[in-house]
């Protein structure tokens, strides 16, 4: 990272370094990493945590729309990009990736952004 990162885009990139060295390519060891476990069973099981994790997010996030506590939102959401890190990791890519992808669609309307994939989605199925 270069030195005008932010403290935040440093900690990301921190975090997607040590879980590339949990993939079992790079020696990950699964009877001692919560990672590398997960990595080692294959994608049906980072999958599924990110789907529980998606859940307890709309689940905090409705408790604190009735009062609940926010913080939740919070601890839950980095749970949620926790474990979608571990997914980026296991296909080869990472946070910039997502970065990149957020900084392309940046300015475009995201009700015009969604029609166009719908656009091209219907392009792929008539080919």
């Amino acid at each position: 990272m270069n030195s005008n990162a932010s403290p935040s885009a440093d900690a990301l990139a921190r975090l997607a370094a040590i879980i590339e060295s949990r993939l079992p390519a790079r020696g990950g060891d699964a009877e001692t990493s919560y990672v590398a476990r997960l990595l080692h069973k294959g994608p049906d099981s980072f999958l599924k945590k990110i789907g529980e994790e998606a859940t307890e997010v709309v689940m905090a996030a409705k408790d604190a729309d009735h009062g609940g506590d926010k913080q939740k939102v919070v601890y839950e959401v980095a749970d949620l990009w926790f474990h979608s890190m571990i997914a980026l990791a296991h296909y080869g890519l990472s946070p910039l990736d997502v970065v990149a992808e957020l900084e392309r669609r940046e300015g475009t309307s995201g009700i015009e952004e969604k029609a166009l994939r719908k656009a091209k989605a219907r392009e792929a199925s008539n080919d």
